[in-house]
């Protein structure tokens, strides 16, 4: 029996940290994802794809959230705002990825909230920009 999925051994977590994001790549999918009125027509095969790479983005951005967040002093209003915004994106990452419009959007929607909080972050803590 083959698996379908593919592990990835990163032992030293560079992926996480060393790796930048297509951030242009993936405001254009957000960009189309929550253009669609209605059905997109795409098999359910496609739909789930597309949730899978918002999903795999949405959880790398909430990383450099993290990072950024963790750099401001505890009682920053940022911080603070950061940290509901993490909160969500947790919770809303703990459902697993379907192959439905309404999955995609969800996650297209969840990064680009994140993708601001990360930009309010950088905007109030340039050496935000460093950790992300």
């Amino acid at each position: 029996m083959s698996s379908t999925h593919l592990a990835l051994h990163d032992p030293e977590g560079r992926l996480d940290t060393d790796v930048p994001l297509d951030r242009e790549l993936h405001k254009a999918l957000v960009k189309a994802v929550l253009g669609w009125t209605g059905d997109p027509a795409l098999p359910p095969a496609d739909l789930q794809q597309i949730a899978l790479l918002l999903t795999g983005t949405a959880r790398a951005v909430a990383a450099d959230v993290r990072r950024a967040a963790d750099l401001l002093p505890e009682d920053h209003a940022a911080r603070a705002l950061a940290d509901v915004v993490l909160e969500e994106a947790d919770r809303r990452l703990s459902a697993p990825a379907e192959g439905t419009a309404r999955c995609a959007q969800d996650r297209a929607r969840l990064v680009r909230a994140l993708y601001e909080c990360l930009d309010r972050l950088v905007a109030v803590a340039p050496q935000a920009a460093m950790a992300s």
